[in-house]
């Protein structure tokens, strides 16, 4: 080293090293993510989709502007993410953030970009600010959302938020929930990774799966199903599948939905099913056991018994690993409903919305990638699920009601008013009653060692394929108890509403996401569901001990660094006093 600086250019050695070191390492990327549960880290499944992007893809962020505090931190975290991305494809994914109708002084102009915006599923908030100079409310939009776009394809839209909130603790009988905002931006943080991701994924897939609509056993075709049908069609190929006229063919059909039936099964139709299943198929069962409607006890105004539909599917779905129980699950934990209390003095009728326990609140009470941080999950009149034993299979529960539940045996009877006193209230003794369950491992078939040779001969002529006594791979089931999980309710002055959402309420549910979930965790194999697992831990501080200790962290925070400086000041100067000072002669 001495002898470099001793060299006539020195200086010019020194340059040429530093730009080389700069060069160098603009072409590394590295960071250590040090957090416990590695909040700032990718999936494998996003890396390996990042590293195959062929061309560019743009986000427009528009979570941008003055924002509060908590929708400023999700934005921050919004573009770390995305610089992340950007990072991994080789500059491929580029971002910018703009707020919407910023420098557009003309109203309609604005009007008509806020609706565009709109119809492509981009999401906003009215947000009023009150100012403390000019003492009044001014009111601006807060868009929390972001659109995705690649070549010519149609963008896809991402809502920042979390379809899940979190709600403080509540007493179920006598409080109303309050959102904790803190926990549900949290929430929002720990699904970004998975919501841009899978923007990306379907925008940049070359094939796209195909889900088919199954029919023939009463399911309905009307305006009940417009939202599923809808859902489906924006991000796969959908078909309708009628069961009387053919055998299902899993290489051509990713995933089958059976949503409602109202007519039994011949043991013809769940062979097909079967043999799908067997051949690799998937299904997802939307199965009301009973016939319980509101409609019914609407038209009654009074009690009546809750049947069984007879489907006759308990034999195929008891092979399979679950048990659909011919019961009621209730929950104090609920939607309300409507109902009639009175008259007013005009003769119109006086409504009140109570609660219904028949409407439980689902949620996930363990650790699945389906259900994570979900928002609550609404069904109708469901019943439990038991598990049983299945050589080979994986049970999941995706869905189970909260901490204060009861079953209703068959024949259940159906009422208004089910909940009459404290006595029934301590019947509400049971937790977390399975309602959706997820099925994964190699299915026996329900038909080995019960067909005769001439049917075998038949099934293959008919199918063009061997009969399977069992799955030839991996296989994923899910069933669900409840049908009216996922369609819609049909309005005289809306038309069809959102699934998840019921009139007056004003509020949908998260039954659509959970719904297209479960179709992409079935149908989709790019694994991208491993980054729905991630947990962002929110560290709050005790705000009832911050609050007391106040005056302590002010003085500690502000105080004692000024009296720190003053003291050193003082002891230099005294140091320098006595060390160069003047002292008097002996």
């Amino acid at each position: 080293m001495q002898k470099l600086l001793k060299h006539k250019y020195w200086w010019a050695v020194l340059l040429v090293l530093f730009l080389a070191v700069v060069y160098l390492s603009s072409g590394l990327h590295f960071r250590a993510d040090l957090t416990a549960e590695k909040r700032y880290s990718l999936s494998n499944a996003t890396k390996s989709l990042l590293e195959k992007v062929d061309d560019v893809v743009t986000v427009h962020v528009y979570l941008t502007g003055d924002l509060p505090a908590d929708y400023r931190k999700l934005s921050i975290a919004t573009r770390d993410l995305l610089e992340e991305f950007n990072a991994l494809s080789t500059n491929l994914v580029r971002f910018s953030f703009e707020k919407p109708g910023e420098g557009i002084q003309n109203d309609t102009a604005v009007a008509i970009l806020y609706d565009s915006l709109a119809r492509m599923g981009a999401v906003y908030e009215r947000s009023d600010v009150i100012s403390d100079q000019k003492e009044k409310a001014t009111s601006h939009f807060i868009w929390p959302s972001a659109l995705v776009t690649y070549k010519d394809r149609r963008p896809i839209a991402v809502d920042l938020r979390s379809s899940r909130k979190v709600y403080k603790q509540y007493n179920v009988v006598t409080d109303d929930p309050q959102e904790d905002i803190e926990a549900t931006r949290n929430a929002a943080e720990a699904l970004l990774e998975y919501k841009f991701a899978n923007a990306i994924d379907k925008l940049t897939r070359k094939t796209v799966p195909t889900v088919a609509y199954v029919v023939g056993n009463g399911e309905p075709v009307d305006r009940t199903v417009n939202d599923l049908g809808e859902s489906l069609r924006s991000e796969y190929k959908l078909a309708v599948f009628d069961l009387k006229k053919g055998y299902p063919d899993a290489s051509m059909i990713d995933a089958m939905v059976i949503v409602k039936p109202t007519q039994p099964f011949t043991d013809e139709d769940k062979l097909k099913l079967d043999q799908y299943v067997m051949n690799g198929g998937k299904l997802i069962w939307f199965v009301d056991k009973l016939h319980a409607e509101l409609d019914s006890l609407m038209r009654k105004q009074a009690e009546y018994t809750a049947f069984d539909r007879g489907l006759n599917l308990d034999d195929i779905l008891f092979r399979y690993g679950v048990r659909v129980n011919g019961d009621l699950v209730q929950d104090l934990n609920c939607a309300k409903i409507p109902v009639v209390i009175g008259r007013n003095p005009d003769g119109s009728p006086t409504m009140q919305r109570v609660p219904w326990p028949y409407y439980p609140f689902l949620s996930a009470h363990g650790d699945n990638p389906i259900s994570r941080n979900l928002d609550r999950v609404l069904p109708i009149f469901p019943s439990s699920i038991d598990t049983v034993k299945a050589p080979g299979i994986k049970k999941t529960i995706l869905l189970a009601t909260d901490s204060s539940s009861r079953q209703l045996a068959s024949p259940a009877i159906v009422s208004l008013n089910s909940v009459k006193n404290d006595a029934d209230l301590r019947t509400f003794n049971k937790s977390y009653l399975p309602v959706v369950v997820l099925l994964e491992g190699k299915f026996t078939s329900l038909f080995a060692n019960r067909v005769g040779q001439t049917l075998l001969d038949s099934i293959q002529k008919a199918s063009g394929k061997p009969f399977l006594p069992k799955a030839i791979k991996e296989g994923k089931q899910i069933v669900v108890s409840d049908a009216d999980l996922v369609t819609n309710v049909v309005s005289s002055s809306q038309g069809p509403l959102p699934m998840g959402e019921l009139p007056l309420e004003g509020y949908r549910f998260a039954n659509r996401e959970f719904f297209l979930n479960c179709v992409d965790y079935l149908a989709s194999n790019n694994n991208l569901f491993e980054s729905r697992n991630k947990e962002v831990i929110l560290r709050l501080l005790d705000k009832r001990k911050l609050e007391d200790q106040r005056t302590l962290w002010q003085f500690l925070n502000i105080a004692l660094p000024v009296l720190l400086v003053i003291l050193a000041g003082i002891i230099v100067q005294w140091r320098r006093k006595r060390k160069y000072g003047t002292h008097p002669a002996a």
